[in-house]
């Protein structure tokens, strides 16, 4: 069996296809920890969800997107942030559930004839089981956003595990300062993570379209959201192996998202 992490899909399900393709991903056998924000952003949310249940071994993490959508399907209230993406997610349901494909803005969000009782069950189940982070038996936390770097892991709330970018930014700016991924003394409050995997923070912020890796923080939002690819990378499965430098992880990613959705996203 062999352990994969995956960033963020936002409803890129030709991108998702190739990524487990290209890494010959075993959905019997392989295991994969999958970083948040599957919905939003392209329209083939429905069939992201359906293979990612057909997966047997999986850790799913929850993304603000995925919040989003919950609160949706829960209450059948559209937050105002659900624009940011949220048409890709109501066209890929509306036309599973046979239903017109006619989106409006609202000051709330969106109006359209979806409703939750549409969300099929098994996938708002999905959701429910997402968890706020996973930490591995090598000491590995995989998280979407990040985490309040200047209070105990243990204090954190809940939103901030999908939320936080200051994380990610910091280390950044202290990557500069030391070399080899040194954690410079008083960056973590009380944690002490070997390796941190995030999503959340596009990398094609600064212009990459591959992982970027600050201090111990390996990022894999390689902007499968925007113009960028989905990246898939594949973890030491032995306690010997882990301890090699991250760099040499091998990781496949898809073909750029406008190449395989040329009529636009969001």
């Amino acid at each position: 069996m062999r352990t994969f992490v995956m960033g963020d899909i936002h409803g890129a399900y030709k991108a998702l296809k190739q990524c487990l393709e290209r890494a010959s991903f075993d959905v019997e056998q392989d295991h994969l920890i999958q970083l948040g924000d599957i919905v939003d952003g392209y329209p083939d949310v429905f069939e992201c969800i359906e293979t990612l249940l057909s997966i047997k071994n999986s850790v799913l993490i929850k993304g603000n997107h995925d919040d989003w959508f919950q609160t949706f399907f829960e209450t059948g209230y559209h937050p105002v942030q659900w624009r940011t993406g949220g048409r890709g997610t109501l066209i890929s349901y509306l036309h599973h559930a046979g239903k017109a494909r006619k989106i409006y803005t609202s000051g709330s969000g969106f109006q359209s004839a979806l409703s939750a009782s549409d969300i099929p069950q098994q996938h708002q189940k999905f959701f429910n089981q997402q968890r706020l982070y996973y930490i591995d038996s090598e000491n590995r936390c995989f998280v979407h956003g990040g985490f309040d770097r200047h209070i105990p892991f243990s204090l954190q709330k809940a939103a901030t595990f999908y939320r936080d970018r200051d994380l990610f930014e910091a280390a950044l700016q202290k990557d500069s300062y030391y070399e080899n991924g040194v954690i410079p003394e008083g960056f973590y409050s009380d944690t002490r993570f070997r390796e941190i995997y995030i999503g959340h923070t596009a990398t094609t912020h600064w212009n990459r379209d591959q992982p970027m890796k600050a201090l111990n923080i390996i990022n894999l939002d390689t902007g499968a959201g925007h113009e960028g690819r989905l990246t898939i990378m594949e973890l030491p499965s032995t306690v010997s192996a882990a301890s090699a430098p991250v760099e040499t992880n091998p990781f496949w990613q898809s073909d750029l998202l406008p190449t395989l959705y040329q009529h636009g996203y969001r």
